[in-house]
């Protein structure tokens, strides 16, 4: 009656997760693969992290763009993950209006960092494939120092705009998310107020890394496709070497188109039942970091050669003398 009464002056600060309501019964069953895919994540990013920190051989550009997108992930999935199986496992589901914001900036942050890494690391493949004599050139500290500014300064910006037009608004309304965690658009469409600066910053974090960062890493990885293919003489080689640039762009494409289609879906009135854009919001950030250290590590020789030499080291010092 309280909150009837006073209307648009009044302005809830705590919020309750609803991400899967048709599941809701068995909410403690689903909190069992989400735990178990952030072990992997936990597992599988940190040990690609610690074999290129330990193989001095693999201290170069590209293997410490993989160390750093390893780390992006295990902070972006550690924003989400946790707290979403204790609130599945302990209902433990209210968040302050405070906390939301906070999760929603980091989550969206790191996620826009690791775009700027993927076209990082895609442009590093092309120069060192189309341009290796210039390599050396091109790619040096400055131009390291460089990426991370552009990053830190494009992420920063956007991400804190899109937070500070959501802080801003007035929540007089329902309380409940239907998400389980604060996506952006997903809270916005709680509001009273007028949404539509909200909707444009969204659309505007579409075209800045969507629409800039696909067109470039496609163009990358078609060159790199184009030269390879060109050199390699036999066909088992051809295959190598188109299967290794299709895999990355299919990854690539699944958390760009995933990611866009949950950030859209309120924008555009997209009808997705509320579990199934649930379930794409927490699988593009899943999905690509479960399976980076797969895709980057155990994929790659150099990286699948010094973790065998760390191996073979432990297991000298282990082994009774």
């Amino acid at each position: 009656m309280l909150e009837a009464s006073l209307g648009r002056n009044f302005s809830h600060s705590t919020f309750v997760f609803r991400g899967f309501p048709e599941l809701h019964r068995h909410r403690r069953l689903l909190a069992l693969p989400f735990c178990v895919s952030y072990l992997l994540v936990l597992l599988g990013n940190s040990l690609l992290v610690y074999v290129v920190h330990s193989v001095e051989s693999l201290h170069s550009p590209m293997y410490l763009l993989i160390c750093t997108l390893c780390i992006v992930d295990i902070l972006v999935v550690t924003t989400i993950i946790p707290n979403m199986v204790f609130s599945l496992l302990f209902d433990w589901d209210h968040i302050s209006l405070a906390g939301c914001l906070t999760q929603m900036f980091f989550t969206h942050f790191l996620s826009s960092l690791e775009s700027t890494l993927l076209l990082a690391m895609a442009l590093d493949r092309y120069v060192a494939i189309c341009q290796p004599l210039r390599y050396t050139k091109i790619i040096d500290s400055t131009m390291f120092v460089k990426l991370l500014l552009f990053t830190l300064v494009r992420s920063g910006a956007i991400m804190g705009t899109l937070v500070g037009l959501a802080g801003s608004l007035q929540f007089c309304g329902s309380n409940t998310i239907q998400h389980c965690y604060c996506d952006h658009m997903a809270l916005v469409s709680l509001a009273c107020d007028s949404t539509e600066r909200s909707s444009a910053a969204g659309l505007a974090v579409i075209v800045c890394f969507v629409g800039m960062d696909i067109p470039l890493i496609f163009f990358s990885y078609m060159k790199i496709l184009s030269v390879v293919l060109r050199a390699a003489a036999a066909g088992e080689d051809r295959w190598k070497a188109f299967h290794t640039c299709g895999t990355h762009l299919i990854v690539m494409m699944c958390f760009y188109l995933v990611g866009s289609v949950t950030f859209l879906s309120h924008n555009l009135n997209i009808s997705i039942p509320t579990d199934v854009n649930t379930f794409m919001g927490l699988m593009y950030i899943l999905f690509p970091a479960t399976v980076n250290p797969v895709i980057y590590g155990v994929r790659t020789k150099e990286i699948r050669n010094g973790f065998l030499k760390i191996f073979k080291t432990m297991a000298v010092k282990v082994s009774p003398k």
